[in-house]
């Protein structure tokens, strides 16, 4: 009886082990793909230099250090990563070089707007199965999003349209997109 019961208990811990291994090893493989997926969306934006910024991902949560130009693109590269899917929350340690803290001009904010709207969309159709985002073109101008480019369906269109409208900021998709006859 003993020598079963004992059985029982190795296995049950042998088994929960197992177990908490598999969750670490799906939390860590989710963490690298949101750290890829960061990487990408900062890579892509023309205003940043996104070899200057380094991230790290831990439990959703998003790390990122290294030297940016000003705090517009401090906060430009928080709230890029802050739209990812899978992020729960960023932690800014971005450091501005010495000597550009400054407040930016109005148009120089929405111009970086309209930037960071560009990469979210574009960011999202890429990593987005069933859209060939490389065939999409975005462009932003005051928050409006202008989708053009060749597609394959209907169901395509309406998803990288759906995509669009629901970025965050943006306040009407234009829609360009033909869909392919063959």
């Amino acid at each position: 009886m003993k020598r079963t019961t004992l059985a029982v208990m190795m296995t049950l811990t042998l088994a929960s082990v197992s177990a908490m291994a598999a969750n670490d090893w799906k939390d860590a493989t989710k963490d690298a793909w949101i750290d890829g997926k960061a990487e990408t969306t900062l890579l892509l934006n023309g205003n940043l230099n996104s070899f200057a910024i380094d991230t790290h991902v831990k439990n959703g949560v998003v790390t990122l250090t290294g030297e940016v130009e000003s705090d517009v693109d401090k906060a430009l590269a928080a709230e890029l990563v802050e739209g990812l899917e899978g992020v729960s929350s960023v932690e800014n340690k971005l450091m501005v070089k010495e000597g550009n803290q400054t407040t930016a001009n109005p148009k120089a904010v929405s111009a970086l707007k309209d930037a960071k709207i560009a990469t979210v969309v574009k960011t999202s159709l890429l990593f987005e199965p069933e859209t060939s985002g490389t065939s999409i073109d975005v462009d932003v101008a005051n928050s409006v999003v202008t989708l053009s480019g060749v597609v394959d369906s209907d169901a395509e269109k309406d998803l990288a349209i759906a995509k669009a409208k629901n970025a965050k900021d943006v306040v009407d998709v234009v829609d360009k997109l033909t869909v392919s006859k063959g």
